[in-house]
């Protein structure tokens, strides 16, 4: 069985989850904390629960959803799971985006764990699509859903149908697609292709917002009535 959490963090109010099993074995989703006082709620109520962190998840990139990336992986030694095309948005997007609106830059990136450092923590591990997860019971496919990002990714658990869906699907709405490394007919293609393909009472957990469910979406999200599908190739 599925536990959920959900904290918000930053000033863009980025969505963070924690999703454990029955044993307390934790996956950590988005880890935005952006300081000492938010990293210590979120790794309180780890200590609360006795939960075990085991990873943690990247849906994407972007400044805002990796505050605490780097605190987090160093703290609990887990690796960070993330598609390696988001290493454009960690050296371009965030660096003009950050320059840009005068925020601070996320810690550097924990590099990639190589076949001769495999006992040095903290290391980013690359998935893609169609790799699967396990965190303890639960069992988290990973979806490719590039288009607000290069890397877009989301994570399904499909026992228990919660789609942690990043900021490439929100209630009512979808992710925005003029940063550098978005694209908005490759996003409208992740959603139909891979998203809406679920089954209809799949929860959404989005990267900002409220959430929702596949079918309510499907029915009344006004970015993805019939005529905003992607064409044919």
């Amino acid at each position: 069985m599925i536990h959920i959490e959900h904290f918000t963090f930053n000033s863009f109010q980025t969505n963070c989850y924690l999703a454990w099993d029955e044993n307390g074995k934790c996956a950590i989703v988005d880890p935005g904390c952006s300081s000492d006082a938010e990293l210590a709620r979120l790794t309180g109520f780890i200590s609360s629960k006795n939960l075990e962190p085991a990873c943690i998840l990247l849906t994407h990139c972007h400044f805002d959803h990796i505050y605490g990336m780097s605190a987090l992986a160093r703290t609990y030694g887990i690796p960070v799971h993330a598609d390696m095309n988001e290493m454009y948005s960690i050296q371009v997007t965030n660096t003009q985006l950050c320059s840009q609106f005068g925020f601070p830059m996320p810690d550097e990136f924990p590099i990639v764990r190589t076949s001769t450092d495999t006992d040095s923590p903290a290391k980013a591990e690359w998935v893609t699509d169609g790799d699967v997860i396990e965190v303890g019971s639960l069992r988290l496919d990973v979806l490719a859903t590039p288009g607000h990002s290069k890397g877009g990714l989301c994570f399904l658990e499909r026992n228990e149908k919660v789609l942690f869906s990043g900021d490439t699907l929100f209630a009512g709405a979808i992710g925005r697609t003029d940063h550098p490394g978005g694209d908005y007919d490759i996003m409208m293609k992740s959603i139909f292709e891979k998203l809406l393909m679920t089954e209809g009472d799949t929860s959404v957990l989005p990267g900002h917002g409220p959430s929702s469910d596949i079918s309510t979406e499907r029915m009344t999200n006004p970015f993805l009535l019939p005529f905003n599908e992607p064409d044919e190739d």
